[in-house]
């Protein structure tokens, strides 16, 4: 095959690195913004001319074959490199732009980030932010996110971390339910209650330390049960402020609550421990080079969350 013949395929190479990334021609057609068709004639023009198949087809997926697996992973790290370098010139400009995909949980993102948002794009019009609300942890490269704004303990070490703020974990409860069944004054008082929980084990228990903690204090655990359980502090937050019992939440999801005062604090001299991470990082996979966009996107998160979650920090500035 001449030069010129293969330079023509090159846009075709990196379309298959795409579908190797995604998995299905649907969400690799949608992560270039192409038609699954065009992505399908894409590959089977590669493989006319590769002379073997590069694709195995399933009802469900598509994977490589040994000879577009080769393809591959030989040429991938130059298309990281292609990419890489562009970016670095198009900052030479010096506005930050292009599209950041961005994944965030579902409800921080509803309650705190995307009313929050039309200010940084009206700081930044050539900036577009692709927003996926997820509570599934990514793998950021992979899926072609640009940043991650998550909870964690530990960042990963292959991932670079920018603090946004502290967070912590609080019971709220209606005060409805509260002048019915009484306000609990030690955790141990939590097992006559009804108790809003997310359903992560099958015998849910909660966890506290006094405050202040000391070095020494060991954690009081609770087993817990009520008439709801959900995967989302939104809807907890909502049966609690129906009156159904006591919610475990993030302090992100209460703040609204607690200001209005739908919800009031149970067991404030406790602090509930082990149900979220404490601290909220934006989280990139680590490059040499942060594109303007990113730089901008993260220095405008920090100041915006600078003061957490709490009744007395600044609300967003419209509720959802």
């Amino acid at each position: 095959m001449d030069h010129s013949k293969i330079e023509g395929l090159w846009a075709h190479v990196h379309w298959l690195t795409v579908l190797a990334e995604q998995g299905s021609y649907t969400a690799a057609a949608r992560r270039l913004g192409v038609s699954k068709a065009g992505m399908s004639q894409r590959i089977a023009e590669l493989e006319r001319e590769a002379g073997v198949p590069l694709v195995q087809r399933t009802t469900r997926s598509v994977r490589l074959t040994e000879p577009g697996q080769r393809l591959v992973e030989e040429t991938r790290s130059a298309f990281d490199a292609i990419a890489q370098s562009f970016a670095g010139v198009r900052d030479l400009a010096g506005v930050p732009r292009g599209r950041l995909r961005v994944t965030a949980p579902v409800a921080l993102a509803r309650q705190q980030l995307v009313p929050r948002l039309a200010d940084f794009l009206r700081a930044h019009p050539e900036v577009r932010i692709e927003l996926e609300l997820s509570d599934r942890l990514s793998a950021l490269a992979m899926e072609g996110f640009d940043l991650a704004i998550r909870h964690s303990a530990a960042p990963p070490d292959t991932h670079v971390a920018w603090p946004l703020c502290q967070t912590r974990s609080l019971l709220v409860a209606s005060r409805a339910y509260l002048r019915q069944r009484g306000e609990p004054a030690v955790p141990a008082d939590l097992a006559g209650h009804d108790c809003l929980y997310y359903p992560r084990q099958d015998q849910p228990a909660w966890h506290f330390l006094p405050r202040p903690a000391q070095a020494d204090t060991e954690r009081i655990t609770v087993p817990v049960a009520g008439p709801f359980a959900a995967n989302n502090s939104e809807a907890l937050r909502d049966a609690a402020a129906a009156g159904l019992g006591i919610a475990l939440l993030p302090d992100f999801s209460a703040q609204a609550g607690l200001r209005s005062g739908q919800l009031v604090e149970v067991l404030p001299a406790w602090q509930p421990v082990g149900a979220f991470a404490e601290q909220l990082f934006a989280i990139r996979p680590y490059a040499p080079h942060v594109p303007r966009a990113v730089a901008a996107f993260v220095a405008w998160l920090r100041e915006a969350f600078a003061e957490g979650f709490s009744v007395h920090a600044p609300p967003a500035p419209s509720s959802v």
